[in-house]
């Protein structure tokens, strides 16, 4: 086999997990599930692995619409809406009107992903920031958990969450932040979650791994973002979020604690954030 086909191999499925784990964030439908057998397919896999519950998030709002009609299709997949930061130089009021109805469906367990992306140029600042305020306002009218998406924007996020005020349960996905940015979103309340980019062993992640060490696990869940950011050693083929046990593999490790340990408190914390047993 080939190099470049190893790339587009997934990675094997690994051993079942001691107890059950969630999947905080992932992205079923750029995972190439697009029906309903597909999903359960992937959904399949992941509970091999004991992964048994993913939160499927969309990016724009024919995503939005797709993830609230997978949530139906099987009981282990629960869905986030909004308009990605990236997307957000055209956001009228039309999709806030849509965005407004999807997210009182029952099976919508967060107002994500949204923030700041200061990386892209899709966007300027200006409409991402004020997309960001009016996503803010929408978690904290339907009572649901904001999930952020944060690059190269720590201190605006954490100022803007600031004067608007917070909702009551803010987590910030794919966490990307060092050891003090974490101590900052800990003080202040804030579930970081934390994708395969924690395993990465180059020196861009020495940062992100000491934070992994300190964040409080009722302040932990963990994700994939799949099908992006591959956990160590599979970094660059496909993600599902099977491979969320990989991911937790490395950081109870990292945090020289038991697989099984950090499997249940971080299974509790994303129960919690995400009300999972009311859905």
């Amino acid at each position: 086999m080939s190099k470049r086909d190893r790339k587009r191999e997934l990675p094997p499925v690994p051993e079942a997990l001691p107890a059950p784990a969630v999947d905080a964030h992932t992205h079923l439908d750029a995972c190439g599930a697009k029906t309903p057998d597909e999903v359960r397919a992937v959904v399949d896999r992941a509970e091999s692995a004991g992964i048994g519950r993913v939160v499927t998030v969309a990016d724009d709002i024919s995503s939005a619409q797709w993830a609230v009609e997978a949530a139906t299709w099987d009981d282990r997949v629960f869905a986030a809406v909004a308009l990605h930061p990236t997307r957000t130089k055209d956001f009228d009021d039309a999709d806030r009107g849509t965005l407004e109805k999807l997210v009182e469906h029952p099976r919508v367990v967060a107002v994500g992903e949204t923030g700041l992306d200061y990386y892209w140029d899709y966007s300027p600042p200006e409409p991402q920031q004020e997309a960001f305020r009016w996503h803010i306002d929408l978690a904290k009218r339907s009572g649901k958990p904001l999930m952020i998406h944060d690059r190269d924007a720590h201190q605006d996020i954490l100022r803007i969450l600031a004067e608007e005020g917070a909702p009551e349960k803010v987590v910030f996905h794919c966490f990307s932040g060092d050891a003090e940015f974490a101590r900052a979103c800990v003080d202040a309340g804030y579930v970081l979650s934390f994708a395969g980019t924690a395993t990465f062993r180059n020196a861009n992640a020495r940062g992100l791994r000491e934070a992994a060490q300190l964040v409080p696990l009722e302040q932990m869940v963990v994700e994939t973002d799949a099908p992006f950011l591959t956990p160590h050693p599979f970094r660059g083929q496909p993600n599902e979020p099977y491979c969320v046990n990989y991911t937790l593999r490395d950081l109870a490790e990292l945090r020289g604690m038991t697989l099984e340990e950090l499997v249940v408190a971080t299974t509790a914390t994303a129960e919690r954030l995400f009300a999972l047993d009311q859905v």
